[in-house]
């Protein structure tokens, strides 16, 4: 059995996952690499060239055929090369009875005084254990291989990451790494598929979520239950208790609340949130949406829908917001203000001024109390965070900050909806009447586009580019209306207590 060093970032990436593994081993057809994917992958390449640019006379073995780099990298070591570019190892070992063929290929190997350090390079900013296992994994087998090629320890394993800081691993000879090894061996010799729970932030990304969901939909697995955790829904299917129906039949709230499930090294009781998970359950069983409560959405004549687009911080040194979008919708309905980060090097600064100027000009027409509506926290923790970086002198982001309505927050709070997430975009569609014009929008393409727009030096196309940016932002804002407005008409479907 032939293994990569990179099979690690299969099991873990998007995040963790057994089916995955099976999948591609197996040969399993996979969604193709969105645009975003791509952007990623340049970025990455990128990165790894502009540190390779810091190292002075390398060997380069990126373009030799396989077999011949794994001569040509030992023959490199024994010439004692300042440094080696893309260098390849492999060794043929057992792993619980498999006999495997292990190969990596490290990013650089630099010679330091009496001994190569292993390091690769990685746009993640923070490399360590909790946050980036597969990494640490990944650079530990590297670690391995040259230790089983070479015959001697590696002086170190590094990690170039994102912000440009060369980063230490603990180097256990490979302890880690292999037992990782050993369990990807067992899962592609598996005959069956293992039951893995799908989950709505866990399978994004992941080329099969497709193949996944349609399969979990037709079992009706109880998985898709949005307040059903990972380790809730294996605890469950241990038990038979696989389908939603199966899931109503064996519980109520009080058997459900007492039942436990493993959290890490600890037995949690369901407790609370059973109610709440027989509730959605009830729901999509009957494919009838349960109104809790009216929805507490405070009367005014207008409302500013909030929306923000920002790059996640792994994309940039700063987690920085490129587009700031409001527009105010009621009696009184307003055009759509967007306030856009620049392209130089202040232009992080001159979009945040720009949405504070909006909103105080939002505030002076519409009075102090407007409710600024969004839908989740991102709203909230990037305005703190962006008042800590560039400051408040008027108030003008406290005022913004008074006056936010978390619209997914009254969502939760008063309706159960038949549906597996309480995204936007999901809800949006299960509501109907609002439609999108472009066939091709998100916050994944967003980003990939704005990525576009910054890296081109053709102004037509750049204007071009962000043009189709702040059409998806102020649809965005139109959804958010639409929900906003479905739900002020809801009355409770159930007594009150």
């Amino acid at each position: 059995m032939r293994i990569v060093a990179s099979d690690l970032m299969s099991l873990y990436l998007p995040s963790m996952c057994a089916s995955r593994v099976i999948y591609r081993f197996r040969g399993e057809e996979e969604a193709e690499s969105t645009e975003f994917d791509k952007v990623l992958q340049e970025l990455g390449r990128r990165h790894e060239l502009q540190h390779l640019a810091t190292l002075g006379p390398f060997v380069d073995l990126s373009e030799i055929p396989q077999e011949e780099r794994f001569e040509r990298t030992l023959a490199a070591i024994d010439s004692g090369a300042a440094a080696i570019y893309q260098p390849a190892f492999r060794i043929t070992t057992m792993l619980d009875g498999v006999e495997c063929e292990i190969v990596g290929y490290p990013d650089f190997l630099i010679f330091d005084g009496d001994g190569y350090i292993i390091r690769d390079s990685k746009m993640a900013r923070r490399i360590d254990a909790e946050h980036h296992p597969e990494t640490v994994l990944q650079v530990g087998l590297y670690g391995y291989l040259f230790e089983q090629t070479c015959g001697r320890l590696p002086k170190a394993i590094q990690v170039h990451c994102g912000t440009n800081a060369i980063v230490d691993i603990p180097y256990d000879g490979g302890v880690s790494a292999l037992a990782e090894l050993r369990r990807i061996v067992a899962l592609r010799e598996t005959q069956d598929d293992l039951y893995e729970p799908v989950g709505w932030s866990k399978c994004g990304g992941c080329g099969f979520k497709e193949k996944c969901w349609e399969a979990a939909e037709q079992s009706n697995d109880v998985a898709l239950v949005p307040d059903i955790d990972q380790n809730l829904a294996i605890a469950l299917h241990g038990i038979g208790v696989n389908s939603i129906s199966q899931l109503l039949q064996s519980f109520d709230i009080s058997s459900l609340g007492e039942f436990k499930r493993q959290v890490g090294k600890r037995v949690q009781k369901v407790g609370k949130k059973a109610e709440r998970i027989l509730q959605f359950a009830a729901s999509m069983e009957s494919k009838q949406e349960l109104v809790l409560a009216v929805p507490a959405i405070p009367s005014f004549p207008n409302y500013v829908m909030f929306d923000l687009e920002g790059m996640p911080p792994y994309l940039d040194e700063t987690d920085k917001i490129y587009l700031w979008g409001t527009r105010v919708f009621g009696s009184t309905a307003g055009e759509y203000m967007p306030a856009v980060a620049g392209f130089g090097s202040d232009g992080d600064k001159e979009g945040w001024f720009e949405f504070l100027q909006n909103a105080d000009s939002i505030f002076k027409s519409y009075g102090d109390n407007i409710p600024f509506v969004h839908w989740a926290p991102y709203e909230k923790t990037h305005i703190s965070q962006y008042v800590q970086r560039y400051g408040d002198a008027n108030g003008v982001a406290a005022h913004v900050k008074a006056n936010l309505l978390d619209l997914l927050t009254v969502a939760r709070n008063s309706i159960v909806l038949p549906l597996p997430s309480f995204s936007l975009k999901v809800v949006e569609k299960y509501i109907g009447g609002f439609k999108r014009t472009q066939a091709t929008y998100g916050g994944e393409w967003s980003i990939a586009q704005f990525i576009l727009a910054t890296e081109t030096s053709d102004e037509q196309l750049r204007a071009q580019i962000m043009e189709q940016i702040l059409k998806y932002n102020d649809e965005d804002l139109e959804a958010t209306w639409a929900v906003f407005e479905w739900m002020r008409g809801k009355k409770p479907s159930i007594p009150s207590a």
